[in-house]
């Protein structure tokens, strides 16, 4: 079975030093070719929006009040989208190449299609975009978001993780559920928190996973599954 599942991508090996290598690279050159021109075309767009830099800081209510609205907005777009791209047009011609690591590491949370980046960075810029923060706001707000993203593809539950003290904060077992399952219906599509996937009900756990792998090993036999003469359709 496990042989089954390997070739049919349900399932892949362990990332090799050269799959690294080639994340390493691809992310120098998506930073430096898109990141970066975003940015500076952004920049004027955000001070026009209200974005200030000059001191003084903001009361520390008015930070965590616009950063906390900037993870629920985050989520809420963030889930469409990533959702969208598990259609099976846009997962075969552009989310697919994040979902080259069924294993991730650190690193791989930015390493997706170039329009991907552009697609769901949106969903990272839209509030502060809306509400026109103080520079400080906006820069602890990117840290906190790619720390999350660095930690939810890690592999690695961790004792400090914030699942652990968080009620809904997906983290990396979470997010770790959805690169083992490389198929357009894969579940789990939430950034940070995940009560887009408990309200529409796309939220895997390991039981779930395993009924998917091994109905799915089971249709590719040929096998009856769930009351169907035919294979099924996962």
């Amino acid at each position: 079975m496990a042989s089954s599942l390997l070739e049919s991508g349900w399932l892949k090996k362990n990332n090799t030093p050269v799959a690294q290598e080639k994340c390493i690279l691809r992310l120098i050159l998506y930073h430096v070719c898109v990141n970066l021109p975003v940015m500076i075309v952004s920049y004027p767009t955000f001070r026009y929006m209200g974005l200030k830099s000059s001191l003084p800081l903001p009361p520390w209510r008015v930070v965590l009040s616009q950063i906390l609205f900037y993870f629920i907005l985050e989520d809420f777009v963030f889930y469409w989208g990533h959702r969208l791209l598990h259609t099976k047009w846009l997962y075969k011609h552009v989310h697919s190449v994040h979902h080259e690591y069924a294993t991730p590491f650190g690193l791989t949370s930015e390493y997706a299609h170039p329009v991907e980046i552009l697609f769901l960075g949106f969903a990272t810029i839209i509030g502060p975009a809306f509400t026109g923060p103080h520079l400080f706001t906006l820069w602890l707000w990117m840290v906190l978001r790619v720390l999350e993203t660095v930690e939810a593809h890690s592999g690695y539950h961790f004792p400090w993780s914030p699942s652990n003290f968080l009620p809904l904060y997906g983290g990396a077992e979470f997010h770790d559920y959805h690169h083992r399952v490389l198929y357009t219906k894969s579940g789990n599509y939430s950034s940070t928190f995940i009560y887009m996937d408990w309200k529409y009900s796309s939220k895997y756990n390991e039981r779930k996973l395993m009924f998917l792998i091994v109905a799915y090993a089971l249709c590719r036999c040929h096998i009856t599954c769930v009351g169907h003469s035919k294979c099924c359709h996962i």
